[in-house]
């Protein structure tokens, strides 16, 4: 289970740090990736930080947005600052798992943050 916390109302060039952490049976985690889907939008992919520690970034949050994790405590963080208008969306996280040694790997999601910029 993935439990999503951190979104808000900020005002344009403000910042916000997300976070997501992963709870329950885990047994690996791969890669972490946090979506945004605005009103009306498709969802689109924000950032994707890997189990080595690479990270990508969409353009349009290069240089604003940073993505890390903590291995230890299975969470993923969005630091998200110069924030703009066009960033308002529900941010989603996601990640890749093992639940158990026996058990294969599967795509889990948490269930969505709301981010709001104003102008």
């Amino acid at each position: 289970q993935l439990q999503a916390s951190g979104g808000g109302l900020v005002q344009t060039g403000g910042s916000l740090r997300l976070s997501c952490a992963a709870s329950g049976s885990i047994f690996r985690i791969n890669a972490w990736d946090w979506y945004r889907q605005a009103l009306g939008k498709q969802r689109e992919l924000v950032a994707r930080i890997t189990s080595g520690g690479s990270t990508n970034y969409a353009d349009s949050v290069k240089g604003r947005f940073t993505i890390s994790r903590d291995n230890a405590k299975n969470t993923v963080y969005l630091q998200m600052s110069s924030l703009k208008p066009e960033d308002t969306a529900v941010y989603y996280c996601k990640t890749n798992a093992r639940p158990s040694p026996w058990r294969g790997w599967d795509d889990y999601w948490g269930q969505g943050t709301q981010v709001t910029v104003s102008s």
